[in-house]
This record gives C-alpha cells, sequence and structure tokens, in this order.
C-alpha cells in the first residue's frame, strides 16, 4: 500500500467514521478517489489532513470531514443529476461522480475549471462534465437537478439556485449566519422550498456569493 493510500484509509478512519459518515457508498466513493493527485505538488504530503487545504488563487479544498458530511446530507443516489459549484481542480466531483448517474462541475475560475477537466480525465472520470461560469448562476440549461452542492461557505443561497432543483431535490450548502458557518440543506417538495440547519461548519468563503451590501449613513 502506497503512502497516500495509508493516508487516505487513515483520513476515512479517524475523520469520516468517528463523525457519522458510515455509509458505505460514501465511504467507498471517497477511497476510490485520490485526492492528492488534486492538490499542488507542494501540497501532496498533507493532502488528507483535517483542515481545508489551499490550493492557491484564495481557494481550498474542503476539510474532509466536512465536505464527507454534506454529501451524506444529500442523498445522492445512483441515477441522480448533481451540480458541483466551485469544483475548484475536481476533487469533489470526482467522489460526488462515484455516487451519482451524472455530474455538472460548474467552476469560475477559467485556470481551475481546465486543471479539473484534465484531471478528471486523467482518472478515467467519465460521467462529470466541466463548465466555466458564474458560481451563483448554476447551469440552467443543464438542470433541474437532483442535488446541488456547493464546495464553500455562502452568505445565503441565490433563490435562482433554488429553482433549478427539482421536484424532491436537495440543495447543501455551508452557510455564514451570525458569524457562524452551519451546514445547511434546502429541499424542494411540490414546488415550495424548504430549509434548515444541519450542523456547525466554519470552511473558507466561496468566491462568487457575495452579498451586495446597502448603503449606510
Amino acid at each position: 500500500m502506497t503512502q497516500a493510500a495509508v493516508a487516505r484509509s487513515h483520513m476515512i478512519d479517524c475523520q469520516l467514521r468517528p463523525n457519522e459518515v458510515n455509509d458505505e457508498r460514501i465511504i467507498s466513493a471517497i477511497e476510490g478517489v485520490a485526492r492528492e493527485l488534486f492538490v499542488p505538488k507542494a501540497k501532496r504530503a498533507i493532502a488528507y489532513v483535517d483542515e481545508d487545504l489551499d490550493i492557491g488563487e484564495g481557494r481550498f479544498l474542503m476539510e474532509p470531514m466536512i465536505f464527507a458530511r454534506l454529501v451524506t446530507a444529500a442523498e445522492i443516489g445512483p441515477k441522480d443529476l448533481v451540480l458541483d459549484i466551485g469544483c475548484g481542480t475536481g476533487y469533489s466531483a470526482a467522489v460526488i461522480a462515484g455516487l451519482a448517474d451524472a455530474v455538472v462541475a460548474l467552476e469560475e475560475n477559467e485556470k481551475f475549471a481546465a486543471a479539473a477537466e484534465k484531471k478528471l480525465s486523467d482518472q478515467d472520470v467519465m460521467n462529470v462534465a466541466v463548465m466555466n461560469g458564474k458560481h451563483r448562476d448554476g447551469v440552467a440549461k443543464q438542470g433541474p437537478f437532483d442535488v446541488i452542492i456547493i464546495e464553500g461557505m455562502i452568505e445565503e443561497v441565490p433563490a435562482g439556485l433554488v429553482k433549478q432543483l427539482k421536484d424532491g431535490g436537495r440543495l447543501v450548502c455551508v452557510k455564514l449566519e451570525g458569524g457562524v458557518g452551519r451546514a445547511h440543506i434546502v429541499k424542494m417538495e411540490d414546488g415550495v422550498a424548504s430549509a434548515r440547519n444541519l450542523f456547525d461548519a466554519n470552511v473558507p468563503m466561496l468566491p462568487g456569493f457575495e452579498v451586495e451590501k446597502g448603503f449606510v449613513f
């Protein structure tokens, strides 16, 4: 077993399983993706640490435990179409691809979008389409989606994204509320969206969701 494989196994046993990530489909999907190949070469030795990993240009790979718990909350089925927003270099999309029928991976940074496309191709992940576009806009023309996952903290969930959910669809993210990050889920049922918080989760902000501040007098 390679050093990276040992680190991956340790991540699963010490970070994920003790924190309510026990769905064997999700464990298998995570186990099957070489996280170290989606980070800068200088960071490969620490690819499996239990914290957000800086991949450059103000972007991060989400902490493994929080990412895995969001994926768990999303309840991704084998026939689902998933929109992965802020996919970065493609790690999250590679994991989700092992759970879903198809994934649309949206990334507004052109450099990262190109890297994601290449890395996913190199890993023979064939059911992901990488698209370059604004995060908050989603990809309505490819929807509606069974699941939408946002790879970072945001201040508010744009109504336009919620409208891209199928009936029965789920959107999961980390939402900043009162200075605290909380995992958040929005469910669409019979055309009505309902939302609730799941657990505390502080991760870096994802660019592209900034809320315009009103004038202060």
